[in-house]
């Protein structure tokens, strides 16, 4: 039987804090697939492309599978994630703005 190799991912300091999202596009050819990570926030004109993702598309199914057996963990530990269109009778979006007032 073959010996499994670890893989050390390493995280540099730059990329530990990550990128916030709340509106992702995806495109795709033959040969890649291509996720725009955006941020889309209230009273700015235009949202902006915050991070780039390119590809394959087997590493595209791969990802599906496991944000699906993520979402499936988290919502057994957590409780059912809703989406605002499932609240409010259709018609959302993932960055819902004007749908009432934010407050602090």
């Amino acid at each position: 039987m073959a010996e499994e190799k670890q893989i050390q991912i390493e995280l540099k300091p730059e990329l530990a804090g990550g990128v916030y999202s709340n509106l992702a596009v995806i495109t795709h050819s033959n040969n890649e697939f291509v996720m725009d990570f955006v941020q889309m926030l209230p009273a700015m004109p235009k949202a902006q492309v915050a991070s780039r993702v390119i590809m394959a598309p087997e590493h595209a199914k791969r990802l599906l599978l496991a944000l699906q057996d993520n979402v499936q963990k988290y919502e057994a530990q957590f409780g059912r994630i809703e989406l605002s269109n499932e609240r409010k009778g259709g018609g959302g979006t993932i960055a819902p703005f004007g749908i009432g007032k934010g407050e602090a």
